[in-house]
């Protein structure tokens, strides 16, 4: 009897949602289910009362330099609009709310204090919402997501590209689509640009699992696609969705004193996620294919926003896309919630082959985010600018360190040239230049920045009490905090607090001053993701912690895990100590692939080997019709169909009961 993947494994999605992270944009908002402090609840956000800017953010905001009479990106964000949804509230099957655009209603006009007026301006353009013609036959869903969604008219049918994070948000897009134009076009291809979660996640709002099956629709994505969107975010799962939840803002409220998007879009819908693999894999430069009469022509980009991505080029439409490689922000060599560190060097070389192998034929850039550029000549100053940005801060940090320059100490001096200061989509919106410095250093230099002083560092538990007692006690510390803060050097007063919570973690007037701190810091930040995070630092210290706001995982995305990835998935939980004693060697053989797996586990080390089945040495056998039913044994279920055991039936419990679950709840600004 085989096992109903869906049906039956609600329980082992849930499990595994911790150490099976599959992407940190995966969004789940939950109900948080203990009191908190003096904060409220509005549906499924906390809001706390901020206080409003101090005179010093007031008066930063007020002698900025920023061109905002230039409204060029209004105009493309505006172009080709052809009818919005309102209200744009998308809902799941259970009523549950999975997008909600219109809570960013508030956006529009002067900036208030309280937000960067850079930040305010791009807010204000990725909350734009509705469908709109790129050129004749292309045409893109805004604002119903993070991302965007494309729509390539061919000779009978549709071809859609990254169908958004979520099932529903998807297919309403589609829906308005269809609504504006041929209602009876199907779907015939799905392309996923890459591996992210925001660009494939909705991909059964478009079309089906069956129809791919049976040849109707094509599914076409860059080589490596599947193994990177299944397999990129598993190790460090809960780690990575704890710190999204700050990146992003998701349990915050919405307003001027709140989350106001995240840069790169307004925040990850929270609907259902699923995958399609690929039926077509594209695997060199130059490849082109034709589907329903449409040519495309393929670049290869891995390594650069993602491990595994591409940009396409339509030569009938005079169209390129660009992906995730080139939007209207500088985005992040090396994400807030964490990640491996993305190539700059790579990024910028593919930008420059793009620019020498299209822009002479290409009339409109659009990509996976925001708007598109028009005229060939706006579309190579565009893309030389994107790449300039890449380039300049790979090449002068790798030639600051070699002059001996830390990772702190460039991204404090660091200054990008007057060019791309002025331009706008070169801000820092999502990636900033403080961060993205810092991650260039690390990616050349790890983490230690050759001082041997700063070799075995205290960690802060054992380092803030020390500082603490050195500067005369915790009040006389709040007290520096206090002088530092009323000056307007929230950075030195917010160092001074957090050693404080990490010597008294209940000090009441700690804990307020060091929430007004990061109040005002996020006032101040033209990049949201900071922003967000010095808000959420902010509510956790006034109203408790804040939790996860995601689980990363779903049956489709579960069920693309091979037999390898779930083993070292299972192994990164081993608590080490726990099982120091443990000597066990278990056979796993799957009827459905006629593969067998030894596992062992000694040392606190669970080892597999894709090997013939031994039951002279192996402990246990166990024999499973298909690879589902493992995580059901890894449960704890083994009387259900599907499995059979021989030998030391205790050995796989004894297992299992050495695996820690992860704390998706960690405290990131308290011990």
């Amino acid at each position: 009897m085989r096992v109903n993947w869906t049906e039956d494994l609600g329980s082992a999605r849930n499990y595994f949602s911790s150490s099976l992270a599959l992407g940190p944009l995966t969004w789940v908002r939950r109900d948080p289910a203990r009191p908190f402090g003096g904060g409220r609840v509005d549906g499924n956000v906390r809001t706390v009362d901020h206080k409003p800017p101090t005179a010093v953010i007031e008066s930063a905001h007020s002698q900025h330099s920023l061109p905002l009479d230039d409204t060029t990106d209004f105009d493309d964000a505006d172009r080709g609009f052809i009818g919005a949804l309102s209200p744009c509230v998308i809902k799941a099957a259970d009523g549950r709310v999975v997008w909600d655009n219109d809570v960013y209603s508030f956006l529009g006009g002067p900036a208030p204090t309280s937000v960067h007026p850079s930040l305010w301006r791009q807010s204000t353009l990725t909350a734009k919402q509705g469908l709109y013609e790129v050129v004749p036959g292309i045409y893109q869903v805004r604002g119903f997501d993070i991302s965007n969604i494309s729509f390539i008219e061919g000779d009978t049918g549709i071809i859609v590209i990254d169908p958004l994070v979520s099932t529903e948000v998807a297919a309403a897009a589609l829906k308005l689509y269809r609504a504006h134009r041929d209602g009876d076009r199907p779907v015939v291809a799905v392309i996923y640009t890459h591996s992210h979660v925001d660009h494939f996640g909705g991909v059964l709002g478009v079309t089906t699992q069956a129809d791919v099956d049976a040849g109707k629709v094509v599914v076409l994505a860059p080589e490596g696609f599947t193994e990177h969107a299944v397999q990129e975010n598993v190790y460090a799962g809960p780690a990575m969705t704890r710190r999204a939840t700050y990146m992003y803002g998701t349990q915050l409220a919405r307003g001027p004193q709140e989350q106001v998007g995240c840069g790169l879009g307004q925040t990850p819908s929270t609907g259902e996620v699923a995958i399609i693999n690929p039926t077509l894999d594209i695997r060199e430069t130059g490849e082109t294919h034709t589907i329903d009469g449409i040519e495309m022509e393929f670049q290869m980009a891995p390594g650069t926003e993602a491990p595994a991505e591409m940009h396409f080029y339509f030569p009938q439409f005079r169209a390129l896309c660009m992906a995730e490689n080139a939007t209207h922000n500088l985005h992040n060599l090396l994400t807030l919630r964490g990640a491996l560190v993305r190539d700059p060097h790579a990024w910028a070389g593919y930008l420059t082959e793009a620019i020498d192998t299209f822009a002479d034929r290409t009339d409109v850039v659009f990509a996976s985010h925001h708007w598109p550029t028009w005229g060939r000549e706006r579309i190579v100053e565009f893309l030389s600018l994107q790449r300039d940005l890449y380039a300049y801060l790979h090449d002068q940090t790798v030639r600051l360190l070699n002059e001996g320059y830390t990772g702190v100490e460039i991204a404090e001096m660091f200054q990008m040239p007057p060019a791309l200061e002025r331009a706008w989509h070169t801000h820092g919106y999502y990636g900033s230049v403080n961060h993205n410095v810092k991650a260039v250093y690390q990616r050349y230099m790890g983490w230690f920045d050759g001082n041997p002083a700063r070799l075995w560092p205290h960690p802060p538990e054992a380092l803030g009490p020390r500082y603490v007692e050195a500067l005369g006690g915790v009040d006389r510390v709040v007290e520096l905090a206090k002088t530092a803060f009323d000056e307007g050097d929230f950075r030195w007063a917010a160092t001074l607090l957090d050693h404080v919570i990490f010597t008294d973690s209940d000090h009441a007037a700690a804990r307020q001053l060091l929430a007004e701190t990061f109040e005002q810091l996020a006032y101040g930040a033209e990049n949201a993701t900071w922003r967000n995070f010095f808000l959420c630092g902010a509510v956790e210290l006034l109203d408790g912690n804040l939790g996860t706001a995601v689980q990363a995982t779903s049956p489709t995305l579960l069920a693309q895990l091979t037999p390898e990835q779930i083993f070292d998935s299972l192994a990164l939980r081993v608590d080490g100590p726990r099982s120091w004693d443990l000597d066990l060697a278990i056979d796993i053989f799957f009827a459905d692939l006629n593969t067998n797996y030894r596992l062992t586990l000694r040392n606190g080390v669970l080892v597999h080997r894709n090997v013939a089945a031994d039951p002279t040495t192996a402990i246990v056998t166990i024999k499973l019709d298909s690879k589902p039913r493992l995580l059901l044994a890894a449960l704890g279920d083994f009387t259900s169909p599907g499995l059979e055991m021989s030998g030391d039936e205790t050995a796989m419990q004894s297992m299992l009961g050495v695996l820690d679950h992860g704390n998706p709840a960690f405290n990131i600004v308290t011990p």
